[in-house]
């Protein structure tokens, strides 16, 4: 019988298959260890460096989420050491670009004048936008750190503000490689990669234009896979903050795949949409309908009561009316002229269930097979 690989963390002992990383075997066993740049379903990079842990006989601390685990090996995630390091690296993040969370701060200017600066950068004398929904934020708050110690860099490059869904804020990215990944390996679109050298790094597009005069199909996983504020979808920047919002599971009717999603809501008005990280179909993806193509639901222009047409004009009805009506007419067509002489259109746009509703009664109770729907979006 094989033998079981066995290693420790932290001093427990965890069984671990062939191919697993550390950070895996420590998730499964209910350890944590801190990740930013580490995406799942993505190769590891190790680039950010915050989950770097203490492997005994390692001559340096090692990163957990691309260290394969070994037999007999021994880990601690929360050393001196670890903590230490994670801090510098943090520091060095919150004191680079215009991180002006609670948590900011640095040597070269007190907080007002930094604040100043920020504004004119982002037109809003509001803290971050993403302010309660950053990983960044998260760690420093967790191990109480700010940018002080630091002399501050400026941002160096000018926001992107053109695109249709997105804006691109340059000054908070972190350069973890995140949305590179999700754009390249979850999507596999392959329209944004790093771009530049050294201190000039910047996630760029093809030839570095704005997204959209790229390759882009604004599908948002690099929005929903970005840890900081970075990336935001453009309606919802400084408009809408995530306590101010529920979170209501659904599922996207767009089409027949029955993605998961998340409805973020506020006054009863839809405001933001997401995926259902980590639930089948669509395991947090979603395309561009998907995540930006809820505005129509609070549209004025949308009816909201039924409409009956007599003498060329049409007027409100009751539904109990609109539902006799349309019930009467079928029925008399029906039983005059043959099942046939209906035919029923469905939509692509409404979920797997109610197009199955609709096939039954067109089947069962139309008594015809006349039944279709566009099957183009």
């Amino acid at each position: 019988m094989e033998s079981t690989n066995l290693m420790v963390i932290n001093g427990n002992e965890l069984p671990f298959e062939s191919g697993e990383t550390i950070l895996d075997v420590a998730r499964r066993g209910h350890i944590d260890i801190p990740t930013l740049c580490h995406l799942k379903g993505t190769t590891p990079t190790g680039a950010c460096r915050i989950c770097v842990v203490e492997v005994k006989g390692a001559r340096t601390l090692l990163p957990a989420c691309s260290t394969p685990a070994a037999p007999n090996m021994v880990v601690r995630t929360e050393s001196p050491e670890v903590v230490a390091s994670r801090k510098e690296i943090l520091r060095l993040m919150l004191s680079s670009g215009n991180h002006n969370c609670a948590v900011r701060g640095r040597d070269d200017s007190d907080w007002t004048q930094f604040q100043l600066g920020v504004e004119k950068d982002d037109g809003s004398d509001a803290l971050c936008p993403v302010w309660g929904d950053c990983r960044l934020q998260d760690l420093a708050y967790r191990y109480q750190v700010t940018g002080e110690g630091f002399q501050g860099t400026p941002a160096r490059y000018p926001m992107e503000t053109v695109n249709p869904f997105i804006v691109r804020d340059f000054s908070r990215c972190i350069l973890c490689g995140r949305c590179v990944q999700a754009c390249n390996e979850v999507q596999v679109n392959n329209a944004i990669s790093f771009g530049y050298r050294g201190a000039d790094t910047k996630i760029i597009a093809a030839g570095d234009r704005p997204l959209k005069d790229s390759d882009c199909v604004f599908c948002g996983e690099c929005v929903q896979a970005c840890p900081v504020g970075a990336l935001v979808e453009k309606d919802v920047r400084y408009h809408v903050r995530p306590w101010e919002t529920e979170k209501v599971r659904t599922t996207c009717s767009y089409c027949g795949v029955g993605c998961q999603i998340y409805l973020h809501t506020r006054d009863n008005q839809v405001v933001k949409v997401t995926g259902v990280e980590g639930e089948a179909p669509n395991q947090g993806s979603l395309c561009v309908k998907g995540r930006f193509g809820f505005t129509f639901i609070g549209s004025e222009e949308r009816l909201t009561d039924p409409l009956i047409k007599e003498n060329g004009e049409f007027r409100k009805a009751s539904w109990d009316e609109a539902l006799d009506l349309v019930a009467r007419k079928l029925k008399g067509l029906r039983d005059t002229h043959g099942g046939d002489s209906i035919g029923v259109f469905t939509s692509a746009r409404v979920t797997n269930e109610e197009n199955y509703i609709a096939h039954k009664f067109t089947r069962a109770v139309l008594k015809t097979n006349n039944i279709d729907h566009c099957a183009r979006l």
